[in-house]
């Protein structure tokens, strides 16, 4: 089941560097497509929280 809609997946891009966003289902986040940026947004009762602040950064 996905994480949250396909139409809404399509539109949403990363707050930072605006690169589309994908998701991860195993660890219910959108994460960044952007090499560079990868920031990991958590999904929360189906709601994605694009927040710097919250965001995951990834292992370099």
């Amino acid at each position: 089941m996905p994480l949250v809609e396909a139409a809404l997946l399509e539109i949403l891009a990363c707050p930072v560097c605006h690169a589309p966003l994908r998701e991860d289902a195993d660890r219910s986040e959108l994460i960044c497509t952007d090499a560079g940026c990868g920031l990991a947004y958590p999904v929360r009762d189906g709601v994605p929280v694009l927040l710097e602040d919250e965001a995951r950064r990834p292992a370099r």
